[in-house]
């Protein structure tokens, strides 16, 4: 039997790659995308790519694409409940699974897990647990090509945004940097590979550095109140459309 399926997609390499397995997998029916954008800057949230070239993403991969739309710095009540209108009607139309491109983070897996569950909907991981430098590796080997579009300035440099994933890009890396950026040291944009039917042409625009405010909780209570706040600076290499 194949589940009927929506994919969370970010345009990264790691959704590319769960995605290219997913559809690998006879269990599995993937009809639509759910990708979230930042509704105030039209731009993909975490990885600041600009919302008309996940568009020409989904384009290319021929499945349509359903954008969950979130004011800047949306709390997670209102992410949730963004999220809960955006999947009932999904549910409605019979679908049962949703699949995911997270590797080891295993609060961010059970979270999934249990929001869906409340939902009635089943999370799915085609890449969970698995080694990272042999999935970038795989990646590369596939034929996919990425782009970097956002660092965490707290662990690599502004000369990383805007570079190609290969075995260069790999060979840069700080010991202590995940290959796939699983810990959010870095995003990216896929623009070619065997799951596409064309490449998405894009030229580099600039480099840009913002910095955002994170609440920190101090304390154990998980109700405890925000009594400060941690700056995190990031790199993002801006990507513009072309015809």
């Amino acid at each position: 039997m194949s589940h009927k399926s929506y994919f969370n997609w970010s345009g990264g390499k790691d959704s590319a790659l769960a995605l290219y397995h997913a559809m690998q997998d006879d269990g599995y029916t993937i009809e639509k995308l759910l990708t979230s954008i930042n509704n105030d800057h039209k731009r993909v949230s975490m990885h600041g790519v600009r919302e008309n070239l996940v568009v020409r993403q989904a384009s290319s991969l021929e499945i349509p694409i359903q954008k969950l739309l979130l004011p800047e710095q949306a709390s997670m009540a209102i992410y949730e409940q963004t999220m809960r209108d955006a999947i009932h009607p999904l549910i409605e139309e019979g679908y049962t699974h949703a699949i995911f491109g997270d590797i080891f983070l295993e609060d961010l897996r059970k979270y999934r897990e249990e929001q869906l569950a409340k939902e009635g909907l089943e999370a799915v991981f085609p890449i969970w647990n698995r080694d990272t430098r042999a999935l970038v590796r795989e990646f590369i080997d596939l034929g996919f090509r990425a782009i970097v579009v956002c660092v965490n300035a707290d662990c690599l440099n502004k000369s990383f945004a805007g570079r190609i994933i290969d075995e260069e890009f790999l060979n840069d890396l700080p010991p202590q940097v995940d290959p796939c950026g699983e810990n959010g040291e870095f995003h990216s944009f896929v623009f070619e590979g065997p799951i596409f039917r064309s490449p998405i042409p894009y030229r580099i625009g600039e480099v840009v550095y913002q910095e955002y405010k994170a609440p920190n909780k101090t304390g154990d209570d998980k109700d405890s109140t925000v009594s400060e706040f941690d700056s995190m600076g990031f790199w993002f290499c801006d990507l513009e459309e072309m015809n």
